[in-house]
């Protein structure tokens, strides 16, 4: 018997309903049996957390901040808090890469544990693979707990699990935060792994945290709570094979023992003065008022009103815009509702200004898509758009650029300027993603200071680190806006006929709402 085109397409797709829900049943979630737990109180041990607490005191109901520019110094922000911690250590990371900075600070992690600090770890399961027998040793530590966000039931061949669960796994937590004894916070842009401490000391800001002492860290811990209490968050012994009694995280660590990259890194924990200056009291941090913007964890399974969702909260916040917007978006993906309400402020006077990657720069070629689709768009609205080059002219020494150099950055930063007083700094992109799908979380920060350096890295051009993509007799050029009487670029640095290609098909897609 021959099947017709019609019959056939329909046993396909019974075909295919049938094996996803073969294979839910298969793989199911194990019920959440996650204990609730909350932050300590902010500690009054330790000698860091009693110079702070004093520091604290001298300005009541105000928030220290500090930014964390470069790689070196956001990684021994990290590596030295945990160091000094004497109660607790609260985090959550959407990556954390099997790599030499993963490893280091696992093992930093571990070693406060031992000394009887409780650590509680907070994992996106999407960005954790390779590790799943460091995290079974880290839970098994009778002073740490680690749990993990819409975890993926099928271990060995995880992406799999977007095939058969894809409307819970596609909900990801976004967050980044690193909370040392109720005291001190580093919350920010940067995931753990080599690629985010490796950005070099520019001028721009390729990526960015901040360091938060005072009024605004108990808001961090109990945001923390309201995360690792979220029946999203299952303990990580549920879901990983148990501990086998070996030490992965020291075997990981040994296999780079010998690495000038592990060099690097200890000098400039050698060098690093960052807690002993805070301790002192002699740390630049500027005291002003901060709020915390974060989602709903209910977000990650998709129950919060489209009205309650951080996108929405932050606008609120942030108030009216009177003159300037500058905003710094890796992942800058705006819609067409994003060209419409960028292309109102413009008509309502104020100059908005952003930077996102360049195409030779970006590493989610999809997200440049839906970007470049909407370039035209906002140009037109009046935007200017600035592009991150992947290499700065003049920066190709090693010295120059430090240990942590890249030759080939790309901007992993999220942060806006309003009208020279406010910033936000956090995890939060101008992308569907961000708006609707994943949990975000950041500091909306009261500061002049701060919120100019911003508007003058724009109004400076960024020191050849960018193009201006700028749109004469019809046609896009990419301008040095540093250097105006440099020609400008009529092709699209980067560009390749499968770049090309694959850019205009994706285009074509109805994916947007993904990216």
């Amino acid at each position: 018997m021959i099947l017709r085109a019609p019959a056939l397409g329909f046993i396909i797709v019974l075909f295919i309903i049938l094996a996803v829900v073969a294979a839910r049943f298969s793989f199911p979630l194990p019920e959440n049996s996650g204990k609730k737990s909350t932050a300590l109180p902010p500690s009054e041990k330790g000698w860091l957390a009693q110079s702070v607490a004093e520091m604290v005191g001298e300005h009541p109901d105000l928030t220290g901040i500090a930014p964390l520019r470069d790689g070196a110094e956001a990684f021994a922000a990290r590596m030295l808090l945990a160091d000094s911690a004497a109660a607790s250590i609260d985090a959550e990371y959407y990556i954390w890469r099997a790599d030499l900075t993963g490893y280091l600070l696992l093992d930093q992690l571990k070693k406060a544990a031992d000394r009887g600090v409780r650590v509680r770890l907070l994992l996106d399961d999407h960005g954790v693979a390779g590790l799943d027998r460091e995290i079974a040793q880290l839970s098994a530590h009778p002073n740490a707990e680690v749990r993990l966000w819409n975890p993926f039931t099928l271990r060995r061949f995880k992406m799999m699990g977007y095939t058969f669960d894809f409307f819970r796994l596609n909900r990801r937590m976004h967050n980044k935060s690193f909370t040392v004894d109720g005291r001190e916070s580093v919350l920010g842009g940067r995931n753990v792994g080599d690629e985010y401490f490796g950005t070099g000391k520019t001028p721009l800001f390729v990526d960015l945290d901040v360091l938060a002492v005072g009024k605004i860290v108990p808001a961090i811990s109990e945001d923390f709570d309201r995360y690792w209490n979220s029946p999203s968050a299952y303990p990580a012994e549920l879901i990983v094979a148990d501990a086998d009694g070996s030490d992965p995280i020291a075997a990981g660590l040994d296999r780079f023992k010998d690495t000038e990259q592990i060099k690097e890194y200890r000098e400039v924990l050698r060098r690093s003065d960052l807690v002993a200056r805070l301790a002192a009291g002699t740390f630049d941090l500027e005291w002003t008022t901060a709020l915390l913007v974060s989602d709903d964890p209910g977000k990650g399974q998709g129950t919060i009103p489209k009205e309650d969702l951080l996108g929405g909260r932050l606008l609120k916040a942030v108030g009216k815009i009177e003159g300037r917007l500058d905003g710094v978006s890796a992942y800058f993906v705006p819609g067409a509702q994003g060209v419409n309400a960028f292309t109102a402020l413009e008509e309502e006077g104020v100059e908005v200004r952003i930077l996102t990657n360049s195409l030779e720069a970006t590493d989610v070629l999809p997200v440049h898509a839906g970007y470049s689709k909407r370039r035209e768009g906002l140009l037109k609205g009046g935007v200017e758009l600035f592009e991150l080059r992947r290499q700065a002219p003049g920066r190709e020494d090693k010295k120059i650029l430090g240990p942590f150099g890249s030759s080939g950055a790309s901007l992993h930063a999220k942060t806006f300027a309003v009208d020279g007083k406010r910033i936000f700094v956090g995890s939060f992109n101008f992308d569907p993603r961000s708006a609707r799908i994943n949990t975000e979380l950041g500091l909306l920060i009261d500061s002049e200071h701060l919120a100019g350096a911003l508007h003058r890295a724009f109004d400076e051009g960024f020191g050849g680190s960018a193009w201006q993509v700028k749109k004469r007799e019809g046609k896009l050029v990419w301008i040095e806006p540093a250097a105006p009487s440099v020609p400008p670029l009529t092709a699209e640095p980067g560009a390749n006929l499968w770049r090309r290609a694959a850019i205009t098909f994706i285009g074509w897609l109805p994916v947007e709402w993904l990216l």
